[in-house]
């Protein structure tokens, strides 16, 4: 083993996980490119688990950040005003939510995805005055105990050590095959007897990342929102990872015409990969305390710099259109792959930049990750048995990366289907 992974395997901590399935040493990334330390070049397809869309030192984001440290920059300021935490709002709200008539306040939790959850638990909590949260099956939204308590999966929630309570738990769009799961969710806030009460929120995703690649239709996402309007529910989008242009417009819940009371972004909000979290609230609800939930690096001013030059790339209304067409590209592709290779016994999933394919044999799209690693291709699995394998390239990447990477992709499906013995087409006859 070389000597700087043996360190890693003797003193970090057994909860490591990415570096056993990437086994190498990094030294440098650039775009869609990752090099390590014997000089081997990787296609990145997994992008720091969407906190990377524009991909790694993005140039013009490089270039205003080292200005800035150089200048002497705040970089530390707790929630105290600052240029770069002005500039930021200003950005945010001129480009990203004028144009869609948004109205909201923008808070600043702590820097994670996980951190922008639990505000927005406690935020619903305190104005409604009620306790229960419902989550859906599948669903990720973190790791601190609120924001794993509305999380699906079950080896997750094992690692709280303690019983996870006020949330309740109802099927996803399609969790049952053929039904309206939201039947199921109505008839439990209509019967006294459901032991059910009327709760404080309901907090999805419209893509479920971590969950596999799950997409809820936009008439269940426009019926979740009736009823919460309905029984006066906080309706929370969780859209740390799906959101940024991950699904091919800036939020991910756009084209289903939906008006979430919280939403929450975190990851790629800072386009550089730096932490920052914001956690926006419709006015009526914000509701807060001063400093009723803070926390000592809330406001990255750093990230509040390369943030701000990210939105730049939304400005021009082409950029949308570029990133839907690439999408298109990767839903043709494994469409594609799924016809050609009718042995994986497998289907589509996700939407945008945020597709994969799962499939119903045991192990094989952890063995299709495995071997694109070792065709020099990173990329991750999804799903309570790691069932998908997930294509997360930057969603500015270009036409010559993008089609390198699916190259590679289709290399690997047949790579697992041979280490596999699945009899293919050909072999067969």
């Amino acid at each position: 083993m070389n000597e700087k992974l043996q360190l890693i395997e003797e003193l970090e901590s057994s909860v490591r996980s990415y570096v056993r399935s990437f086994p190498t040493v990094f030294t440098k990334a650039r775009g869609y490119k990752m090099w390590d330390e014997a000089g081997k070049e990787y296609i990145d397809f997994f992008s720091g688990a969407g906190a990377l869309n524009y991909g790694h030192n993005e140039p013009a984001m490089k270039k205003k950040l080292v200005d800035y440290i150089l200048d002497d920059g705040i970089t530390h300021s707790l929630d105290k005003a600052t240029d770069a935490k002005v500039a930021f709002m200003e950005k945010f709200r001129d480009v990203i939510m004028k144009p869609r008539d948004m109205d909201y306040r923008i808070m600043f939790p702590g820097p994670t995805g996980t951190n922008t959850v639990e505000s927005a638990l406690k935020i619903a909590r305190k104005m409604t005055g009620r306790t229960d949260i419902v989550s859906f099956t599948n669903g990720f939204h973190g790791m601190t105990i609120g924001s794993l308590s509305v999380t699906g999966n079950s080896m997750k929630r094992k690692g709280a050590g303690i019983p996870l309570s006020h949330t309740v738990q109802m099927p996803y769009d399609n969790f049952v095959d053929g039904e309206d799961t939201l039947d199921y969710f109505e008839r439990f806030l209509e019967d006294n007897g459901s032991g059910v009460a009327v709760p404080a929120a309901v907090i999805f995703e419209t893509v479920q990342g971590e969950g596999g690649i799950n997409a809820a239709s936009f008439e269940w996402m426009q019926r979740l929102e009736r009823i919460c309007r309905e029984w006066d529910i906080v309706l929370i989008v969780d859209d740390v990872q799906a959101g940024v242009g991950r699904t091919g417009t800036f939020f991910s819940f756009e084209p289903a015409g939906i008006k979430p009371d919280v939403i929450c972004l975190s990851k790629s909000i800072g386009g550089y990969g730096l932490p920052l979290a914001i956690t926006l609230i419709k006015p009526e609800l914000d509701d807060w305390k001063p400093g009723e939930h803070n926390g000592t690096f809330r406001g990255n001013n750093m990230a509040f710099v390369t943030a701000t030059e990210s939105l730049t790339y939304w400005e021009d209304p082409e950029f949308e259109k570029s990133v839907q067409a690439r999408a298109e590209t990767v839903t043709k592709f494994l469409d594609n792959m799924i016809d050609k290779y009718p042995e994986m016994k497998a289907h589509r999933k996700g939407r945008g930049l945020m597709q994969g394919i799962s499939s119903d044999i045991e192990g094989f799209s952890e063995k299709v990750a495995e071997h694109a690693f070792e065709r020099q291709l990173i990329m991750e699995t999804a799903g309570g048995h790691d069932q998908v394998f997930k294509l997360f390239p930057p969603i500015n990447i270009d036409e010559e990366g993008l089609q390198a990477g699916l190259d590679v992709i289709e290399a690997s499906i047949k790579d697992a289907l041979k280490s596999m013995n699945v009899k293919t087409k050909t072999a067969a006859k």
